[in-house]
């Protein structure tokens, strides 16, 4: 084998497209682009355009809504717990708390806490420490001789909104009350000197009198 016979993989190195050469050449003229305009341009997105018409997407009406600060609890049955008992998964006469649920298997998340529902049997004794449950549930503990205990939540931190209005209360509640004396004081003050005001009108007046009566 010689050097010049060295040679790539057939298909490694393809040539350029040589566009608008003609329009025999496959990629003439308009070279790919199609006609004029916005399109022929490249980065341009139209998505949803309808040539300035209402929208297909704002034409429909907005159905639903989504609590964005809605929980996701873990569903816990009586009746499943009844299970896990039987099954060996958890240990009924240990305080039963989410972490030891969770070790189990017996729920498979643990995002925002357990919530306990009253579906099923219970015959076994539990003590339970829960984020929540129904009243249900509660009952149907409390009759098979357990007790459950209800983890404290955290509670919302308060918004912009409702922190700005606190404070605008606490302002008006410490504010002192002003007295009225003071106003009092201020319109007799003011009152002296529009009487003093006439009084010199009227010396001004007998002075112009007494001086004619003079003449």
């Amino acid at each position: 084998m010689r050097l010049n016979e060295i040679s790539d993989r057939p298909g490694a190195h393809r040539p350029k497209k040589r566009v608008g050469r003609g329009i025999g050449s496959g990629k003439g003229k308009t070279a790919g682009t199609g006609h004029k305009g916005q399109k022929s341009r490249s980065g341009v997105s139209l998505l949803g355009f309808e040539g300035g018409q209402m929208p297909l997407y704002r034409r429909l009406p907005k159905r639903g809504f989504k609590n964005p600060f809605s929980k996701d609890y873990a569903e816990l049955t009586t009746g499943n717990l009844e299970k896990a008992v039987t099954s060996g998964k958890i240990d009924a006469k240990k305080p039963i708390t989410e972490e030891a649920l969770l070790a189990g298997g017996v729920v498979k998340k643990n995002k925002d806490g357990v919530r306990l529902l009253a579906k099923g049997e219970l015959k076994t004794k539990f003590t339970l420490e829960l984020t929540g449950a129904t009243k249900g549930a509660i009952a149907t503990v409390e009759k098979a001789g357990g007790s459950i205990s209800l983890i404290p939540q955290k509670p919302k931190p308060e918004g912009k909104g409702k922190a700005r209005h606190r404070k605008f209360k606490e302002g008006a509640e410490k504010a002192p009350v002003k007295k009225a004396e003071p106003e009092a004081k201020e319109e007799s003050k003011d009152s002296q000197p529009t009487e003093n005001k006439k009084e010199t009108k009227a010396g001004d007046n007998d002075d112009s009198s007494s001086s004619e009566d003079q003449a």
